[in-house]
């Protein structure tokens, strides 16, 4: 009799959930326990947390449902210490402190935004890194609204110009303003740009680019110039961490704390432990992926497949991904999608209005229907695995 392979799953965001999901299914036949741990009973849908910022309540989602049936093992509980040596993880549970053995760990703990980088941050400015913390968000804006009051969202990127159109167009009362240290959309098409500033306009959003925040005031932000930029409420999105677990159990990890895996996803100091979505340092032919649900997925579906085939002693074949597209809603009724090439540059292809927003919906939803489907059958989580830019090297063992 096969004795039992333990796998523990650290995170059931995006990868966790679906690694775990998929390698129930892939791996039942050959003795495997899948444990899955995290602190909230409940699937957090970042993609969407933009949306709950605009007042909008989104669906509760139980991750208990969501793996009904699959034979994983779900503990409720915050992962605080990994002993490498005893292959054991220390869990802080509702129910006093329980600790977990692994034959194989897969680390699937993501990254939330900074707030520790910019003085007053933390004390003044609001996340995005929970539901709760983005509708407290919510109902503080609700509030300025009615007074016309003035909001500050801190950062460019993707979340920043989702949260800042979501917000001016929930909020018309509310006067938005976008800051930036560089140019919103830099990896979009001329075209595609244009439209997204096109949305900026119409929304009513002002813009400040090109000067990076100093310091956050309860009334506004300090900007490097000097300049301050009044406000009755920040939202913070901008920079990158991630929880410095790996790194404290001593597993090699890169500068920013991801920890750094070989071709196969598995970490480099210790081949047991696998890592995926935000938590590992992926790097392809073309550079180093950054951390997005479009990546992530693919991670996850492909670490739950190499796991499955190393215990049926198979040989496993590097991961391979490519970018395809950047989905940005501009608030329900506007969106603009930039298809990319692998290495997430333009191409000259992009839509924008109601088919984007169709898309952008489409996008959006499919994590879940992803869940139910991986139930029974292997479904791809790839758009694409990059072409020529991601050519196949040897395989592994």
């Amino acid at each position: 009799m096969k004795s039992e392979h333990r796998i523990v799953v650290l995170g059931a965001g995006y990868t966790g959930l679906l690694c775990a999901i998929r390698l129930a299914r892939r791996a039942r036949r050959t003795g495997v326990r899948v444990t899955l741990v995290n602190p909230s009973p409940r699937f957090t849908e970042r993609l969407r947390m933009h949306q709950i910022v605009g007042g909008q309540e989104l669906a509760d989602h139980r991750i208990s449902d969501l793996i009904d049936g699959t034979g994983v093992v779900f503990v409720r509980g915050t992962a605080t210490a990994i002993d490498t040596e005893s292959r054991t993880v220390a869990v802080d549970a509702p129910d006093g402190p329980a600790e977990l053995t692994y034959d194989s760990l897969v680390y699937a703990i993501g990254s939330s935004t900074d707030t520790s980088t910019v003085p007053g941050a933390d004390e003044n400015a609001s996340t995005l890194n929970s539901p709760r913390a983005a509708r407290d968000f919510a109902e503080r804006l609700a509030e300025l609204a009615v007074a016309g009051g003035t909001v500050n969202v801190c950062g460019g990127g993707l979340t920043g110009v989702e949260a800042a159109t979501e917000i001016a167009e929930s909020h018309p009362g509310l006067r938005v303003t976008l800051i930036s240290r560089g140019e919103p959309g830099p990896l979009m098409n001329a075209k595609a740009r244009a439209h997204l500033y096109a949305a900026f306009d119409r929304l009513g959003i002002t813009l400040r680019v090109g000067s990076a925040i100093s310091k956050v005031l309860p009334d506004g932000v300090e900007l490097a110039d000097g300049t301050l930029v009044p406000a009755d409420a920040c939202l913070w999105t901008t920079g990158v961490r991630v929880p410095a677990l790996a790194a404290d159990a001593g597993i090699a990890v890169d500068e920013r704390g991801l920890i750094l895996v070989d071709a196969t996803l598995r970490s480099t100091s210790h081949p047991q432990i696998h890592a995926i979505g935000d938590a590992a340092a992926v790097r392809q032919a073309w550079g180093q992926v950054h951390g997005t649900c479009q990546s992530g997925l693919p991670t996850a579906a492909y670490t739950a497949d190499a796991l499955a085939r190393r215990l049926r002693g198979k040989s496993v074949k590097p991961f391979r991904f490519g970018y395809f597209h950047q989905p940005v809603s501009l608030g329900r009724r506007d969106a603009v999608i930039q298809f990319t090439h692998a290495d997430d540059t333009p191409r000259r292809w992009f839509l924008s209005g109601r088919a984007a927003v169709t898309y952008k919906e489409t996008i959006s939803g499919s994590p879940l229907k992803m869940y139910r489907l991986s139930k029974r059958v292997s479904v791809s989580a790839s758009l694409s695995k990059g072409g020529r830019a991601t050519r196949p090297e040897r395989t592994t063992r």
